[in-house]
């Protein structure tokens, strides 16, 4: 802090036993000491106050990006894309449904109704056609045990619900 040398500290001392004189030294030294200890406690209160404000603010700044985390995560949705894209694809799907197909240009365009007895043309449908194998009414094969032949039995109507 201060370059002082000894030399320097020597000459201050001599001169302060000339002034002062041999008496009243040893008083004037404690004193100078004590002073110098409250200067020094001053010095280091100052500095864990300012080190104190220091840890203060990055505290609140810790406690404001934590907030920020917390805030984002409270409104995290991992399923919202998800969401929003199976629900763009169900509007696309409804939409290809609903369109009306265009006739082609070969086809001749008609404007009157067909009879009510005579059975509908059959216009070609986006969605292929699933061949079914049973219905609910049909009985299925069902193998009692191993070795057996089949024995037909009603098939079980098939329930979107819950199993019981």
């Amino acid at each position: 802090m201060f370059d002082i040398s000894w030399t320097e500290f020597l000459l201050i001392g001599v001169v302060a036993l000339i002034v002062i004189g041999p008496k009243e030294l040893p008083g004037v030294l404690r004193t100078l000491g004590q002073y110098t200890r409250k200067v020094r406690g001053m010095a280091a209160d100052f500095q864990n106050q300012f080190q104190e404000a220091m840890r203060e603010a990055e505290m609140a700044d810790l406690k404001k990006e934590v907030d920020s985390m917390a805030h984002d995560f409270k409104n995290f949705d991992p399923l919202k894309d998800v969401r929003s894209d199976v629900e763009a694809m169900g509007k696309d799907i409804e939409s290809s449904l609903t369109a009306t197909p265009t006739p082609k240009a070969d086809a001749p365009v008609t404007t009157e109704a067909p009879p009510s007895d005579a059975p509908a043309p059959q216009a070609e449908s986006a969605a292929p056609s699933i061949p079914v194998e049973h219905s609910e009414l049909e009985p299925a094969a069902v193998p009692s045990a191993p070795g057996e032949t089949a024995a037909t039995e009603p098939a079980a109507p098939v329930s979107a619900g819950r199993a019981e």
